[in-house]
């Protein structure tokens, strides 16, 4: 009698564990399903923004080449995507190329239509809210709110080693160009430094940054690994030669992306 109880016990026992395990996989098919299509649905709407804009402008041109450049690199993402966490980082390129979408907009005087979800990686950044212009080993940076002739690259916010770099029009992407004249780090955070110092701020700056700041590297250390490290990856999706590719002469432009601020560090703060 006992040896049929823990036979029926052991029955019932495995019985329960196919149960819960099929289950799971249902629940993890669906999830699947649900961030596949959303990655998908954003990927689309980059898509009909970058074949349908076009202008002559330096900023338009400038933002249209990012767009192009984040709508590449999130079908490379989708199309060796397999798990939650990859669809979600297309989906977090592709709306990273719908806010410079949404810029070339601007910078054409087009509704820029409605808001997008927050990124990821703008987190606490804020956004530029005056004009700026700082000289830095005797050459001029200017920043603003506002596309112009001398501000035609745009950046939806950020961080650059551990600085917070608000969304706005800047007239060069030095988080880019430091590197590439021989400046190396030094010379983007003596950039950063200018640009954002309290002295060109607006009120309450300080404090914001500060607190920004030490959340963002808060946050850094509890994102660290595979996340990171995957948000980090975008860079090598998002190419130059794919963005000369998607668009031929209209898209030729440079590597202007914003692939170093990709994951890691995100703050408070607020307005610049």
């Amino acid at each position: 009698m006992e040896l049929v109880l823990v036979a029926l016990l052991v029955v019932l026992l495995v019985g329960g564990f196919v149960w819960w395990r099929r289950e799971q996989a249902a629940r993890e098919a669906r999830s699947l399903a649900d961030v596949r299509a959303d990655a998908q649905r954003w990927y689309e709407r980059l898509g009909g923004q970058v074949m349908n804009l076009h202008g002559d402008a330096p900023a338009v041109r400038q933002a249209l080449v990012d767009a192009a450049e984040r709508y590449n690199a999130a079908g490379s993402q989708l199309e060796q995507a397999g798990t939650v966490q990859q669809y979600r980082l297309a989906r977090e390129t592709a709306l990273e190329g719908l806010a410079y979408a949404r810029a070339a907009r601007v910078a054409l005087g087009l509704d820029p239509g409605p808001e997008l979800p927050p990124l990821a990686a703008a987190q606490g950044a804020g956004e530029l809210t005056k004009e700026r212009q700082v000289q830095v080993q005797g050459q001029t940076f200017k920043a603003g709110p506002q596309p112009g002739q001398d501000t035609p690259y745009y950046y939806p916010g950020g961080r650059y080693q551990g600085r917070p770099v608000p969304a706005g029009w800047y007239s060069t992407p030095w988080w880019k160009t430091a590197l590439g004249a021989g400046a190396g780090v030094l010379g983007g955070l003596l950039i950063a430094d200018a640009l954002f110092s309290p002295a060109f701020a607006d009120p309450g700056y300080e404090a914001g940054y500060q607190e920004g700041f030490g959340d963002g590297a808060d946050y850094g250390d509890q994102g660290a690994g595979d996340q990171g490290a995957d948000y980090g990856d975008q860079g090598d999706l998002g190419g130059a030669d794919q963005a000369a590719d998607f668009g031929g002469g209209d898209f030729g432009g440079g590597d202007l992306g914003g692939g170093d601020f990709g994951g890691g560090d995100f703050g408070g703060g607020g307005d610049w």
